[in-house]
């Protein structure tokens, strides 16, 4: 039987098309892909993917979570976790947040705590003192209200504080008297001698 495709045209001793030569199979090209063989038949291609794939480097775990993709002619599916926009707080000096493994879609935030950024104000800092960008303002006098006393020595241990039943909250002076001493004469024609009480 007679061949029944031109695979081969030759015109004034030029040649213009030669299919002869091509190795070309149905799985090298696309698929769906209409293209003629060497014997010039008309083919379809059978080749399911459309890059060499041979030379990918990314695993599963690159992957986000449910997303396919090709690696070495074998299909992958992502085990990357999608945690979105994530939030974390500090609420001490010395904390951290552990950022989640995973893939963040860049609207997260890690921020103080309210209830301890709301601290970080100049009346609660010292002044001549910034912290975190609040320079503080803080004497150290506010709301002191002084009082200056005057003790006796006595036998017993005296713990001294501001009297605060009238308000005072600090003490800006302590005056120590000096140790009480008497001497009076006694019936038994000597001195009595009395030092504390």
């Amino acid at each position: 039987m007679a061949n029944q495709c031109i695979n081969k045209v030759v015109y004034g001793g030029n040649t213009l098309i030669d299919l002869t030569g091509d190795d070309v199979q149905a799985g090298d090209v696309r698929l769906g892909k209409v293209f003629h063989l060497p014997s010039g038949a008309e083919a379809v291609g059978t080749c399911a993917y459309d890059a060499d794939t041979s030379d990918a480097t990314a695993v599963a775990a690159e992957i986000l979570f449910g997303k396919t993709a090709y690696k070495n002619g074998g299909k992958l599916t992502g085990t990357m976790p999608n945690n979105g926009a994530v939030s974390g707080v500090i609420a001490a000096a010395v904390g951290e947040y552990t950022v989640p493994q995973g893939y963040h879609d860049g609207s997260g935030k890690v921020g103080i705590d309210a209830t301890e950024r709301a601290k970080i104000v100049p009346g609660n800092i010292r002044q001549g003192v910034t912290i975190l960008g609040v320079e503080g303002d803080m004497s150290g006098s506010e709301d002191v209200k002084a009082q200056a006393k005057t003790v006796t020595p006595a036998v017993g241990q005296q713990v001294v504080t501001p009297d605060a039943a009238q308000g005072y909250n600090y003490l800006s002076q302590v005056t120590v008297a000096a140790i009480p001493y008497t001497e009076t004469d006694n019936a038994a024609g000597g001195k009595t001698v009395t030092i504390a009480v």
